[in-house]
């Protein structure tokens, strides 16, 4: 047995001498758990922003100048006065996101109560802002014709108080959700390209050769690479939640994040040997990454990560019981969100333990068949 453990040390070690020697991998782990992780969080506006507004008034009467200057920073840039003849060739040319055209006599119609029309025409291929920010304009205006009407500014009383409480993330942030999901993503995601890289890039030097005339078993050469591409995730997962999340961003961890490690490398456990068995299924690092990309979006977009699993359909919901990923992902929200402890995330844990086992023998047969048909 020390033997074993031994040679498993070793040639792990050998594995991060190499990975310290490909200089693209290693920019790839800073790159992944720091740049992109800020900008996966920071680069989407929470709320709009500087939304680009033109106006179309032909009424130019008090009440339209009123729509007019509600529209302010920091949501809309200040409102533009363009003609009519101009909407069409503005919108195409992309200078503005919304243009509201007030129709010639809308004050007196308001007063007159006969309900006249505004006419919002929104650039739908921006549809981060489209979709934002078209319901804020008609909300904005139809407030300035009411308050118009009613000949002063007042909030009506409602019937009921409801007094709303966010837990976890009091100030909703988006930030503090999209950035610890992209570590959780990235956890996944570079086990399986480290590993796979780690076994492709000994097929391609010659050097699996040389592992076969020593005394070492298929099983010694999976583990060692196992141990040692999991560490440095760990490493880079670890220093990103200190660094970035919660020094860069200010992210509130609400759990343990050793918890979390822990669980991390029971994930581990199993994305390794997935990286292994689909390096055993490809010849050269292209094809590896091509099958990669048909594993990784499933994974990533049914973990319940992006979407609530409760949205999924029922058959979706049980296929990816089998993967990996969704019990990974469903561990870190309970820790790193809510604060839960190993009461609480034991089943997710265990459900680890056995699709690692599972993933672990089958990639192990997979990975001594490809040895023998080297040898």
């Amino acid at each position: 047995m020390l033997r074993h453990l031994t040679n498993i040390y070793r040639l792990g070690v050998k594995e991060l001498w190499s990975l310290r020697r490909d200089p693209t991998m290693l920019v790839l782990i800073v790159y992944t758990f720091t740049i992109a992780v800020y900008t996966a969080a920071t680069a989407v506006p929470e709320t709009l922003q500087d939304a680009a507004i033109a106006v179309v008034d032909e009424d130019d009467s008090p009440l339209s100048s009123r729509i007019v200057t509600a529209f302010y920073p920091p949501r809309f840039t200040a409102p533009a006065r363009i003609t009519l003849a101009e909407v069409d060739p503005a919108l195409d040319a992309g200078d503005y996101t919304y243009v509201l055209d007030i129709p010639p006599g809308f004050q007196r119609d308001v007063l007159a109560g006969r309900a006249p029309n505004l006419q919002l025409n929104v650039d739908a291929t921006r549809i981060g802002q489209a979709f934002a920010g078209a319901g804020l304009v008609q909300l904005i205006a139809m407030g300035e014709v009411s308050e118009f009407v009613q000949r002063y500014r007042s909030i009506a009383a409602p019937s009921v108080d409801l007094a709303l409480r966010a837990r976890f993330n009091p100030a909703l942030k988006q930030s503090w959700f999209v950035s610890l999901m992209e570590v959780v993503s990235h956890v996944t995601m570079l086990s399986i390209i480290l590993t796979g890289a780690a076994l492709i890039r000994e097929r391609e030097h010659g050097t699996v050769e040389h592992l076969l005339v020593m005394p070492v078993t298929p099983a010694e050469i999976m583990l060692a690479k196992m141990w040692s591409m999991g560490a440095v995730v760990l490493l880079a997962a670890s220093a990103s939640l200190n660094l970035v999340i919660r020094g860069a961003l200010n992210v509130t961890i609400e759990g343990s994040v050793a918890l979390f490690l822990v669980g991390a490398t029971l994930h581990l456990f199993a994305t390794t040997a997935m990286g292994i068995f689909m390096a055993t299924l490809a010849r050269t690092m292209p094809q590896f990454g091509l099958l990669i990309m048909l594993v990784l979006l499933p994974l990533q977009v049914l973990s319940g990560g992006n979407t609530p699993r409760e949205s999924m359909p029922r058959l979706v919901r049980d296929l990816m019981l089998a993967a990996p990923t969704t019990h990974f992902t469903e561990l870190s929200q309970a820790i790193l969100y809510r604060g839960a402890g190993l009461d609480v995330v034991w089943r997710s844990f265990a459900a680890l333990l056995v699709i690692g086992a599972v993933f672990f023998f089958v990639a192990l047969a997979r990975f001594r068949k490809a040895i023998g048909q080297l040898a």
